[in-house]
């Protein structure tokens, strides 16, 4: 099945990278809290994969 908060995280990130305009920094902040939340119970490979995806939530802000 998989680690559930690391596919939400990931999904959560997608969903912010797609957003636009003030629904952005909103969906931004949401992603950001879903990958604070995956990364204490993810294997040291999803840990790489989720800093990953802070540096994209980063660059969109």
């Amino acid at each position: 099945m998989g680690n559930r908060l690391f596919q939400e995280a990931r999904q959560s990130v997608e969903l912010a990278k797609n957003a636009s305009g003030s629904g952005q920094h909103s969906a931004v902040e949401k992603a950001k809290n879903a990958l604070s939340s995956a990364f204490a119970n993810s294997t040291d490979a999803e840990r790489r994969q989720l800093s990953q995806m802070q540096n994209e939530l980063d660059e969109l802000t």
